[in-house]
């Protein structure tokens, strides 16, 4: 039965398996990495999470423009099949294009609803947090996303033209 886990290097080696399936220097929506992280290497691997854990910390200050976010590995056994993400509060950035909560599931996992699943427990969390509702986007094309984020109660607001691109908003009561 698939779970969220806080981010650990533990699992090294089953991360780098799910970046692969993903393809080297692509885009993982909710997971944290950013260009110039060295998740290749053990220290680069341990210093990447122990970044995530901090992001998470409310008594530690972001870095500038950014915000306290989470981040969960959705996990089976010691498999990572995807990941996600709470922004704890949203800045302009966010707002209009990035939203609360971000995910993605390998490509190898997908189809077997783990976003919908792992959204859901998200969302109660950012209910403890104070979030009364919570934006989400994806990009107009992304069906499956579409459909995932209107299973869990999204309502959009709006289609709009952002710096990622034409993406729908939804905004979802928790």
């Amino acid at each position: 039965m698939p779970e969220l886990i806080a981010p650990t290097s533990r699992l090294h080696k089953q991360w780098l398996d799910a970046r692969d399936d993903w393809g080297i220097g692509v885009y993982q929506d909710g997971s944290g990495v950013r260009p110039g992280d060295d998740v290749d290497t053990v220290d680069g691997f341990a210093a990447f999470v122990r970044k995530l854990l901090r992001e998470s910390d409310p008594s530690i200050a972001p870095a500038p423009g950014w915000v306290h976010c989470t981040y969960w590995w959705i996990v089976e056994g010691d498999e990572i099949l995807g990941t996600i993400s709470l922004r704890h509060e949203l800045n302009d950035f966010l707002l209009e294009a990035g939203g609360h909560i971000g995910y993605g599931v390998r490509p190898a996992a997908r189809g077997k609803g783990l976003a919908g699943v792992a959204l859901a427990q998200v969302l109660a969390y950012a209910k403890q947090l104070g979030i009364d509702r919570a934006l989400l986007s994806c990009d107009v094309g992304n069906a499956a996303s579409r459909r995932t984020i209107e299973k869990n109660g999204g309502v959009l607001e709006d289609i709009r033209t952002t710096d990622l691109g034409q993406v729908r908003r939804y905004w979802i009561a928790t």
